[in-house]
């Protein structure tokens, strides 16, 4: 609160705009209309602010009839909007066509129903148009198509409820703060709306509604209504702009904009921008270059401001902020799209690194964050996302990612600055190897996850005979993980002139590659245990997570292709994708989300691993199953999973109900799986890009990969397939980089 914030019971004065506590019992509210169906929804989204509507454009305020309660406007992991309704004469316009293709745009053409006392169906078209840009803005036009005059009512009802985000996910709070009733003033009342709230830290939230264009003639309640009078072919436009502010101060980035128009035109000229620095990549196959460009338009959209810098956000709507795993991991799949990327999230993230001991946030010197939230129930320690650190995989990816990140760019400047956290961040694994030579979770905080691993659901960490591991877990991959974490920092201390450190790491490495290959080894099964349990026996279940052991090293030879071939089996390969699960284990659920679902961030992180082991003809396999899969998404967007079910040549592949989309590492997986087959190996330090033996599926004849950077040079690759070999050639370079083309 300011220090201008005046209290009592009766009211709050905050800057001179005085607020009254309000029942909603006391609104005399609009009617909602209540669909018979249930409704699909659209989702846009710009920096922290995203929006879900169903297709018309409307946030119902009934939630009857399976419309969704989750839709709304958010910020900040708070709903601002959670009633936004467009009607004509009381009654819902009849949809014609919407579209979101743009991520920060949705357009809706509509018409109305017929309305007998007035005139027929079909004579009233309104075109919808709303754009995030700092704020919400919308401008709707209303035309009359028939031969006379005509009179009617439309109307806009809005309501905010300032839920916690957890809430609308499920979470039951006990206590929450209280509504409020800003006074307006008799100049501002027909332009402007507020709404508002009193959180229980005492933050004062409100949703600003100014009219545009043509002011409402009334409201009722939270409802503004104009009483339109058209002449034939007349067309009216209406408009409002929303700014979710918080005691007084935007909680977005501002914008400069004042209408639609420039807000759009903001957005577009910041999308170029974006487009114009990162690597594009483009084919002779119109269907793969629409995937690849939506990927390159969802990583734009899905990047996010925290503080001075921004990283891609987990997944729209419902991971719409900080995640430490998956950002890393976003961010290793688009260093060929974009380094940056790579830097600000390793800065980003060193900056949230752990300081302290904290059960609550599970916190420890050293340790990367899992989640940030932002929310009223972060705010008052409800959930212990402030940050929170229960992830066991973070730390060492973000040790990856560091030593990924310098062999694209040659960045001393960042080498150097992130040197501390580095020996922080590897600290924390020496001494978490302590107890069992192996990283491991156990959830110490009421409020954490019970598992912290990329498979975190409840419900998904289980033997062979379907039965829940307990105690201290330890994946298999995350094993790998430290495996790589130590060569490949061993390597950057080389590089820094500390030989003996360098040689701690690395003999560290090879003792723990020896135990893993001991202790993690199904004999019977010829394949890799999930995990240990708290007793150090093998979680023996056929899964996915030795996949992502392939590309890093830690197998013996002989190990690494038995798992590659056990993947590619009927009951984990499913045509489009390698299940998360096994279709024998007792567990298996096609539409459970750690536990017989696929996963593209996983397939593409299989598909790299096989990739290292010569294993062409199927990593191209699995490029082509999920290249199937996606292009029969909506907008050819990969979803952040789908259910397990077999393919069988004729069906589509099933969606799994409420996967986020777009999702970060669902649409790296993209560029990895392109990555993966032109098969760039950099070495900005030596001044250096190894390309070796490049393979195009035949799905493929051409691929291009334009103003693509490593270390300080910028060039143009061409790869052709002709028959069975892949060439390559530099078609334009701007620099002095060595280029090694091997066959």
């Amino acid at each position: 609160m300011t220090s201008d914030t005046l209290i009592t019971p009766e009211k709050i004065v905050l800057e001179g705009r005085t607020f009254t506590p309000v029942d909603s019992k006391e609104i005399s509210e609009w009617p909602c209309v209540v669909s018979e169906r249930p409704q699909p929804t659209i989702t846009v989204k710009d920096d922290d602010l995203f929006l879900v509507t169903d297709i018309m454009g409307n946030i119902s305020g009934c939630y009857l009839y399976g419309s969704t309660p989750s839709m709304g406007m958010f910020c900040r992991d708070t709903r601002f909007l959670s009633r936004l309704e467009l009607q004509i004469e009381g009654r819902s316009p009849i949809l014609l066509s919407s579209n979101a293709d743009k991520g920060f745009a949705l357009s809706v053409l509509c018409t109305n129903p017929d309305l007998e006392h007035l005139f027929c169906a079909d004579t009233v078209g309104i075109r919808r148009e709303m754009v995030l840009n700092g704020a919400l803005f919308e401008e709707i036009e209303v035309t009359n198509y028939n031969t006379t005059n005509i009179s009617f009512t439309i109307s806009i009802s809005f309501d905010a409820d300032f839920v916690d985000l957890f809430e609308v996910r499920g979470h039951h709070r006990q206590k929450r703060g209280r509504m409020l009733h800003l006074a307006e003033t008799s100049e501002t009342k027909e332009e402007s709306l507020t709404l508002a709230y009193q959180g229980l830290d005492g933050a004062i939230m409100e949703s600003r509604i100014q009219f545009q264009h043509l002011p409402p003639h009334r409201f009722q309640g939270y409802t503004a209504i104009w009483q339109l009078d058209l002449a034939a072919h007349e067309t009216k436009k209406l408009g409002y702009r929303l700014n979710m502010v918080t005691n007084s101060q935007a909680n977005s980035a501002i914008s400069a904009a004042s209408t639609l128009a420039q807000a759009k035109a903001a957005e577009l000229m910041e999308e170029q921008s974006w487009l114009q620095e990162i690597t594009r990549i483009s084919s002779d196959k119109s269907i793969l270059n629409r995937v690849i460009s939506r990927a390159e338009q969802d990583i734009y959209l899905l990047r996010q401001s925290f503080g001075k810098y921004r990283t891609v956000s987990a997944g729209v709507p419902w991971f719409s902020t900080l995640f430490g795993r998956d950002a890393i991991i976003t961010a290793s799949q688009t260093l060929m799209l974009n380094p940056q990327i790579a830097k600000e999230t390793l800065l980003l993230l060193a900056e949230y690194q752990g300081q302290t001991e904290n059960i609550w946030r599970e916190e420890e010197p050293g340790k990367i964050l899992h989640e940030l939230r932002l929310g009223e129930m972060a705010r008052c320690e409800e959930i212990p996302h402030t940050p929170y650190y229960g992830t066991v995989d973070a730390t060492p990816l973000w040790l990856m990612l560091y030593a990924e990140y310098y062999s694209w760019t040659h960045d001393q400047e960042t080498l150097e600055a992130l040197w501390p956290n580095a020996l922080a961040a590897m600290g924390w694994i020496d001494k978490k190897l302590q107890a069992t030579g192996y990283l491991s979770y156990y959830r110490q905080s009421q409020g954490g996850l019970v598992n912290q691993g990329w498979k975190d659901s409840g419900n998904c960490i289980v033997n062979r005979k379907g039965e829940l591991a307990t105690g201290a877990i330890s994946l298999c991959e995350v094993q790998a993980y430290v495996y790589a974490a130590k060569n490949r920092l061993g390597e950057i201390a080389k590089i820094k002139q500390l030989p003996d450190l360098a040689e701690l790491w690395q003999t560290q490495a090879r003792q723990l590659r020896a135990k893993f290959n001991q202790d993690f080894w199904l004999e019977e099964e010829d394949f890799c245990a999930l995990a240990l349990d708290g007793d150090g026996k093998p979680v023996d279940s056929i899964t996915s997570n030795p996949g992502q052991c392939l590309n890093l090293g830690i197998f013996t030879s002989a190990k690494a292709y038995s798992v590659a071939e056990r993947l590619g089996a009927p009951d984990m390969f499913n045509g489009w994708g390698i299940r998360t699960l096994s279709s024998l284990s007792p567990a298996y659920n096609p539409m459970g989300y750690h536990t017989g679902s696929v996963w593209p961030h996983d397939n593409s992180l299989i598909a790299v691993g096989l990739r290292s082991l010569g294993l062409i003809d199927q990593s191209l396999e699995l490029f082509q199953g999920l290249f199937n899969m996606t292009s029969q998404q909506p907008y050819q967007r990969p979803p952040e999973l789908f259910c397990g079910y077999q393919s069988n040549g004729d069906n589509a592949p099933v969606q799994y109900p409420v996967a986020c989309s777009p999702q970060a590492w669902a649409t790296g997986s993209i560029f990895q799986l392109l990555q993966m087959m032109v098969n760039l190996i950099p070495d900005a330090q030596n001044n250096c890009l190894r390309i070796v033996d490049p393979a195009l599926p035949e799905s493929i004849n051409q691929l291009s990969l334009h103003n693509l950077r490593v270390g300080a040079t910028i060039l143009d690759l061409e790869f052709e397939r002709v028959g069975s070999t892949t060439s390559c050639r530099v078609a334009k370079k701007r620099g002095n980089l060595r280029v090694v083309i091997e066959a």
